[in-house]
C-alpha cells in the first residue's frame, strides 16, 4: 500500500500508514486477528454486507487514479459516496476507517487518490480542471460499477480531496450534497490575503508533495508566491480553483446542493474568512462547523477511526441528504463553534447571528514611557512609532499543523510578552477585564500610518494576556502597502481572522503590530520607521465581537 515516496512534511503527523494499511488488509482477506477488536468487528461486518476491491479508476486523459471500492451487491437503490483524497502521499488510504462505516450506514463508496499523488499517475495540478474531470470521470466509473439504482451522489473530502469536492459539484449536476472539511472557498485569498504573500502555507505544500510530480505549472505558480512574482497571474491561476468563483453555477441547479464545511480557528493553510465568504455566498442547506486547532486537527482522530463529532456530523449530514433519514441535521443551527478554551459548543442559526454586538476600543498613545491604551475613549492624539524590519515574538505560530495540535491537546502556545521589543512593534492593552469577553466572530482594526518608505508590510496580533504577562493568541491577520509613498499617511481597514474566544476576567486584551513574521512574505524596507497616527480626527481603533 505504500507510495515508497519521501517526504520532509506531512499535513497527517499523527497518521501512522502502516496501521491504516491493515484496515485495507483486513478488509482483502478477513484476517482480522492484528486488529483491536472493536474495529475487527467493523471489517467483519463490512465484509459481510460489501464487496471491497482495490481498483484503478480511469481519470482525465486516460490517467489512472489508485482507488478502493465498497460496493453492495444489487438490489434497493443506494447513494454513493466519492471521496477525493487528501494533499498526502497516504492518498485514499486516509480515508479507509470511515469509508468503511459509511458502507456500513448503506452507501456504495469509492475513494481515489488524486493525480499526482501516492499510487495515482499524473501531475499535481492544484484542484484545476483536470482534477475536476477526474472527479466527474469517478463518479461515472463508479456508477458503472453498481448493480441497481442510485439515489443521490455525495463527494466529501478532507484538505485537498474538500475542495476538488466542491468543484466537481459545481461542473456536475449529478452530486447531490458535500462534505467539505478543512477546506478553502478562495485560493486566492488564502495565498494573497491583504496583498500579502502566505510563503509558509505555500511552501509547506510544497514540501508535503513529491516536488518531481508538480506540473509545471503549479511549480511555477508556488516560485511565484515564494519570489513574489506575476502576482496577478497566480490570482488568475487560483481564480478557477475557487468555488467561490464558481458561486452561481452551485446556487442556481435545479435541486439546491446542501454543503457542510469544518474548519479550524487558527488554520493556517486556508484560513476562516476566506471560506465564510463562501459559506455566506451559499443559498441552499448549509451547515459550518468551526473548532480549536489547524488544519485537519479537529477531524483527525475519526481519519484514524476513533469517535469524532466532525465526522459524526458529516454522516448525519449524508443520512439526511442522501438516505432520507431523519437525523435532525437539518433543524439545528447552521453555525457550531467551538469556544476557546472551554471546549463549549455554542449554535447559531446563521453566521450574522454569532455576533451579538461589538465594542470600539482607541488606540491611545503611551504614557509615562508604558504601553499604549485600548480605551472605549480616544486619547489625546499623538503617536507611536517603531523600527520597521525586525521579527518579534509575536508570531502567528511555531509550526503550521504542529502549534494547532498541540492546542488540540490543551497546551496553546505561550506568549511572554514582555520579551516583544517595543522599538520593533507597537503594543496596546486594556486594563484587566473586569468581567468575561466572550469574543465572536470578526475583529476589524482601523488605523492611519506612514512609513519613510514606499511599501510596507504590518501584522496585526490580537493576544489574552493573564496576569503573569504571559499570553495566548486570539487571532491575527497581515496587511501590505504595495503602492504607498513615503512619508505619505496610508489609512487601512483590516479584518482579523475570525474568532471564538471567552478572555478571563482579570485578563487583558492586547494588539500588537509588528513588520515581519516568518508566515508571511513581506514588502517591509528594513530600517524604516512606521508611525502611527491617533488622532481625533481619524481616531485608529479596534473592534471586538462580542456575544
Amino acid at each position: 500500500m505504500s507510495s515508497h515516496e519521501t517526504h520532509t512534511t506531512s499535513l497527517y503527523p499523527e497518521v501512522d500508514e502502516a496501521t491504516l494499511a491493515q484496515l485495507v488488509e483486513a478488509l482483502e482477506s478477513g484476517d482480522t486477528t492484528r486488529l483491536a477488536p472493536a474495529r475487527a468487528a467493523e471489517i467483519e461486518e463490512a465484509r459481510a454486507l460489501v464487496r471491497f476491491s482495490p481498483v484503478r479508476v480511469p481519470g482525465a486523459g486516460g490517467t489512472e487514479l489508485d482507488g478502493a471500492l465498497w460496493l453492495h451487491p444489487g438490489g434497493r437503490a443506494r447513494p454513493v459516496v466519492v471521496m477525493p483524497s487528501p494533499w498526502t502521499h497516504f492518498g485514499w488510504l486516509l480515508y479507509v476507517a470511515q469509508a468503511t462505516r459509511f458502507a456500513l450506514r448503506g452507501y456504495h463508496v469509492l475513494a481515489y487518490t488524486a493525480r499526482g499523488f501516492g499510487l495515482s499517475k499524473g501531475n499535481v495540478e492544484v484542484a484545476g480542471p483536470l482534477d475536476v474531470q477526474d472527479g466527474i470521470a469517478a463518479l461515472t466509473y463508479v456508477l458503472s460499477r453498481i448493480e441497481g439504482e442510485t439515489s443521490g451522489v455525495g463527494f466529501l473530502g478532507d484538505s485537498y480531496g474538500s475542495g476538488i469536492s466542491q468543484l466537481v459539484a459545481a461542473h456536475d449536476p449529478r452530486v447531490t450534497a458535500v462534505v467539505a472539511l478543512s477546506t478553502w472557498g478562495d485560493l486566492g485569498a488564502a495565498f494573497y490575503e491583504n496583498e500579502t504573500r502566505h510563503i509558509a502555507a505555500v511552501e509547506t505544500l510544497r514540501k508535503a508533495a513529491d516536488e518531481k510530480r508538480l506540473s509545471e505549472d503549479t511549480r511555477t505558480r508556488f516560485d511565484n508566491v515564494r519570489d513574489n512574482e506575476d502576482i496577478e497571474g497566480t490570482l488568475e491561476w487560483a481564480r478557477e480553483r475557487s468555488p467561490i468563483h464558481h458561486i452561481e453555477a452551485i446556487n442556481n441547479r435545479e435541486q439546491p446542493l446542501p454543503v457542510l464545511f469544518a474548519n479550524a480557528w487558527h488554520e493556517t493553510l486556508f484560513p476562516t474568512n476566506q471560506l465564510l465568504t463562501m459559506f455566506n455566498a451559499l443559498t441552499g442547506p448549509k451547515r459550518l462547523l468551526l473548532s480549536i486547532g489547524d488544519h485537519s486537527g479537529p477531524e483527525m482522530s475519526g481519519i484514524i477511526g476513533l469517535p469524532n463529532r466532525i465526522w459524526e456530523d458529516a454522516h448525519r449530514w449524508f443520512d439526511h441528504h442522501l438516505l432520507g433519514v431523519d437525523t435532525g441535521i437539518d433543524l439545528e443551527d447552521e453555525v457550531v463553534t467551538e469556544i476557546m478554551w472551554s471546549k463549549a459548543l455554542e449554535g447559531q442559526p446563521t453566521w450574522g447571528a454569532v455576533t451579538g454586538r461589538t465594542e470600539r476600543l482607541y488606540l491611545s498613545a503611551p504614557q509615562n514611557g508604558g504601553d499604549g491604551i485600548l480605551s472605549d475613549k480616544p486619547g489625546a492624539g499623538g503617536e507611536v512609532t517603531f523600527a520597521a524590519g525586525t521579527d518579534t515574538p509575536a508570531t502567528v505560530a511555531d509550526k503550521i499543523i504542529g502549534t494547532g495540535n498541540a492546542e488540540l491537546a490543551g497546551n496553546p502556545k505561550i506568549y511572554p510578552t514582555a520579551e516583544i521589543k517595543r522599538a520593533h512593534a507597537g503594543v496596546w492593552a486594556t486594563a484587566p477585564l473586569p468581567v468575561p469577553a466572550k469574543l465572536r466572530g470578526v475583529p476589524r482594526l482601523h488605523l492611519t500610518y506612514t512609513v519613510d518608505a514606499a511599501e510596507s508590510t504590518l501584522i496585526a496580533y490580537l493576544f489574552d494576556v493573564d496576569a503573569e504577562d504571559n499570553a495566548h493568541i486570539i487571532t491575527h491577520a497581515p496587511f501590505t502597502e504595495l503602492r504607498g509613498e513615503s512619508g505619505r499617511p496610508v489609512s487601512v481597514d483590516i479584518a482579523l481572522q475570525a474568532t471564538g474566544y471567552d478572555v478571563r476576567a482579570g485578563h487583558r486584551v492586547m494588539l500588537v503590530i509588528d513588520t515581519i513574521d516568518p508566515f508571511y512574505g513581506d514588502a517591509t524596507v528594513a530600517d524604516s520607521t512606521i508611525s502611527l497616527a491617533l488622532s481625533d480626527e481619524d481616531p485608529s481603533h479596534l473592534e471586538l465581537p462580542l456575544s
